[in-house]
Formats: C-alpha cells, sequence, structure tokens
C-alpha cells in the first residue's frame, strides 16, 4: 500500500559549508578536520550522544598496529592523548605486539569527542535523524530532518554520509551492495554488556573452573537448552573478567536495516544475557551475586550497505598490504567476520589461517573508496565506505573509519577552498595537510 505526501514549503535549521550526517568516530573525525581546515561544518546525529558504537553500544577497543609498530595516528592519537589526561583510556598489555593497542571507557570518550568538536565550533545536533536527501539538478543540497517543531531542511555545498549504514547516500540514489555473495547475508551482531558484583576473592577458583563451564555451555548450546555464544572470548570472560568489563561474546543475526527486526533482536540478546548470567551464578565461583550493570544501548552492526565507490577496497589489497596513490591512511586489522547466522563463530579464532597481514605490514585506505560518480558533492565516511565483504570486515573497525573520517573531512575543506570537487583535490597537496596533522602516510606510490 502507497499513500500520497502532500508537497510542502520546509524552514531551514540550519545550513553550512560541510554537513556530515552521523555523529560516530567517523562523522566526529570528519567534522573536526573540516572545522579545523576553515569550513564550518553541521554535524547531525539520531542518539543523545556523539560517539556511535564507541560510546553508546560499548565497543571500546581500538586496533592501531601492525604487530610490530603503531601505524595509526592522527585524530585517533589525539583522542588517545586527551582521554590520558583523564584516565579514561589505557594500553594493552602486548602493546605494541598486538593489533589491539587501546581499550577506553565508552563515557569519558563520549566527553573527549564532544569537546573536540566544541573547540573546533562544529553546530552538533543530537537527537537529530538525517532524512531524506534534497536533491537539486542531481546536486545534493542538503538533507531534511523532523524536529520536535516539524521538519526542517539543513543546507550544506558538501555532505558526508557517516551514518554507518549509508542511509544518505543510497536515498541519493547511489547504488551499493549489501551482505556477502551467495546468500546477501551481513555480519553477525554483537550486543556488549558489563556486570557488577563479582567477587575478586573468588578468581583464583573461577580460573580453574572456567573450561568446565564453558564445556558445560557447550554441551547446553548443542542441546539447545542455551543460546550461541563466541567461544573464544568466552573463554577469556570467564577466566578474567571482574566488575567493569565490557563483555564481547553475545552474537545475533538479522538485518541492521529493518527496525522492527532490530527491535527484536535487541530484545533476544538482553534475553540471551539473562540466561548467561543464570548460568554462570550456579556454576561459576565468585559470581553468586553477580548482575547486569548496563547494556549496550544499541546493537554493535558490522556491516550494511557498503556504496559502489571510484575505488573499491577488496581482500587481496587487505592481505597483500596493497599501498595506493590516494592514501589517506593505513590499515591493520585482519580479516574478521563474524558469523552472519549468529552462531558465534568468527574469523578472528582463525588467526594465522590466511585471514591476518604478515606482521609488520599495513594496506592503504584509498579516499577512492570514500567517493562516488552519482551524486556531486557527497563522500561517505566509515562502514558504509566501498569494500568487499571480507575487505569490510578488515576496514569497518572504528581506527581505520577514523582514518577515513579525517581523510574525508580533510579533503572536503579543500574542495571548498579550491571550488572543486572532493574528486578533483590533489591528492599529493592532501596528503601533506595529513601528514602535518600527525596521520602517519608512508610508502604511497605515483598514481
Amino acid at each position: 500500500m502507497q499513500i500520497n505526501v502532500p508537497s510542502r514549503r520546509v524552514d531551514v535549521l540550519a545550513e553550512a559549508d560541510v554537513v556530515v550526517c552521523g555523529g560516530g568516530c567517523a562523522g566526529v573525525a570528519a567534522a573536526v578536520s573540516a572545522a579545523r581546515h576553515g569550513a564550518s561544518v553541521i554535524l547531525i546525529e539520531r542518539w543523545p550522544t556523539v560517539g556511535g558504537m564507541a560510546t553508546n553500544a560499548l565497543v571500546n577497543g581500538w586496533h592501531r598496529s601492525d604487530r610490530e609498530k603503531m601505524v595509526i595516528y592522527g585524530l585517533v592519537e589525539e583522542s588517545v592523548q586527551r582521554a590520558e589526561t583523564e584516565n579514561w583510556i589505557v594500553r594493552d598489555r602486548q602493546f605494541p605486539h598486538a593489533h589491539e593497542t587501546h581499550w577506553f571507557d565508552p563515557e569519558g570518550m563520549r566527553v573527549v569527542w564532544q569537546r573536540m568538536l566544541k573547540e573546533a565550533r562544529v553546530r552538533v545536533f543530537c537527537y537529530t535523524a538525517a532524512g531524506d536527501p534534497l536533491l537539486e539538478d542531481g546536486l545534493i543540497r542538503g538533507v531534511l530532518v523532523d524536529t520536535k517543531r516539524g521538519r526542517r531542511a539543513v543546507l550544506g555545498k558538501i555532505l558526508v554520509d557517516a551514518t554507518g549504514d549509508g542511509d544518505v547516500a543510497a536515498k541519493a540514489g547511489v547504488p551499493f551492495s549489501f551482505g556477502r555473495e551467495g546468500d546477501g547475508l551481513v555480519q553477525g551482531m554483537t550486543l556488549m554488556f558489563e556486570l557488577r558484583g563479582i567477587d575478586p576473592s573468588a578468581s583464583a577458583k573461577r580460573r580453574e573452573a572456567a573450561d568446565g563451564v564453558l564445556d558445560l555451555m557447550r554441551k547446553l548450546r548443542d542441546r539447545g537448552e542455551l543460546p550461541p555464544f563466541n567461544e573464544g572470548n568466552t573463554r577469556h570472560y570467564l577466566r578474567c573478567a571482574e566488575d567493569g568489563t565490557l563483555w564481547n561474546m553475545l552474537p545475533v543475526a538479522g538485518d541492521p536495516l529493518d527496525e522492527e527486526q532490530l527491535t527484536r533482536l535487541t530484545a533476544e540478546a538482553r534475553e540471551r544475557l539473562v540466561a548467561y548470567l543464570a548460568l554462570w551464578r550456579k556454576e561459576l565461583p565468585g559470581y553468586e551475586r553477580a548482575a547486569i550493570r548496563q547494556t549496550g544501548f544499541a546493537l554493535g552492526v558490522r556491516e550494511s550497505r557498503r556504496i559502489h565507490g571510484l575505488k573499491t577496497l577488496d581482500r587481496e589489497m587487505v592481505l597483500r598490504a596493497a599501498k595506493h596513490s590516494d592514501a589517506i591512511g593505513h590499515g591493520v586489522w585482519m580479516i574478521d567476520i563474524h558469523d552472519p547466522k549468529g552462531t558465534g563463530y568468527t574469523t578472528y579464532t582463525d588467526r594465522g589461517a590466511g585471514n591476518m597481514l604478515a606482521s609488520g605490514t599495513s594496506y592503504h585506505i584509498p579516499l577512492g573508496m570514500c567517493l562516488q560518480d552519482r551524486v556531486p558533492h557527497l563522500a561517505v565516511a566509515g562502514r558504509c565506505a566501498s569494500s568487499t565483504h571480507e575487505a569490510h570486515s578488515s576496514v569497518r573497525v572504528q581506527t581505520h573509519c577514523m582514518v577515513m573520517g579525517q581523510g574525508v573531512g580533510t579533503a572536503a575543506a579543500m574542495a571548498l577552498d579550491g571550488g572543486k570537487s572532493i574528486a578533483e583535490v590533489d591528492g599529493k597537496a592532501l596528503q601533506k595537510k595529513l601528514r602535518v596533522a600527525g596521520v602517519h602516510i608512508a610508502d604511497v606510490p605515483e598514481a
């Protein structure tokens, strides 16, 4: 069924040089970078605070090292330094000899990024979801938003879609892919959570009992009496978790573009946590009084739309540590695919089985994967950028999304200064500006 929606004039809520839709880590990086390079910037975010998955979904781990040295700097490093002054971030124990380098307090990172946006004079509109794009003669002029005062328009000369799901780009008619070849399924999602009431005096007994409890969980799962779980991560948490640990072991799977399904999956995930905890209270020493302190405000969505860009990152580019003339930074993470059927299995478990880059190597993240040729003056940043299902599982992580955001935001400001499109910005000049801003870009080939 369809209905006719009458057309009407809409008031302009705000206008700027650059409008960034989505205030996750990619959107924050894009907005701050564009503003620091002289553009007026508006950031639109659907949730009450900025940070996206990092803050609202409690996904708090960063990947910055090629397992020998750090290669991701720029706004990521600045965020780390700011968080360190408030004790909101810690280095991983294996630093720098693992891809995972830092773990942060999501509440603290909200503050860090809001401060950066305020200092850069970015106008931030939280509680505001980007709606339909405004197109005139094939050019994007802005987006519609629904406010408590009615529908309004936010106008800009350049728009950056950092929604994660590529909502603005898709509605503007930019072609995209969804899911893996064969069945079209996207990576599984995870509900992060934190417990309280874990008895620290029972830690030694808990470590001894952990493997037995994990075996019991497997048996119950296989009999259909316990929900699926990520085995590798669960083993670690059963041995080492304490009050304040953010757990990443609870999988669900489905279509992240279907709001009703997302609602059901989020509720289902919380029910699964209740089932795990009931078992742990009975079987795991020190968990007798354990309780749920918090769950993620939203599911951790890993994959949905991936636009068709000027350049598409693929598996071989990742694993061969491919270099690009339009590099805006480096990527280090492995091919980390979480089972689209929701079993909890992930290729992260198969480290060394052809899914990792060689130690000491990294691939380039190209600007071209954030650009497209269908709608002028529209770019993307974050996990909706152009990649295959396999390569996406590497480049989707937060630090890599921030690399994209910083590159796109800087390029947008340069395009405005030169009266050009982002695709026409001189690549070497862009790389020079990024290096001045602290971004590590090495081994760039000639175009």
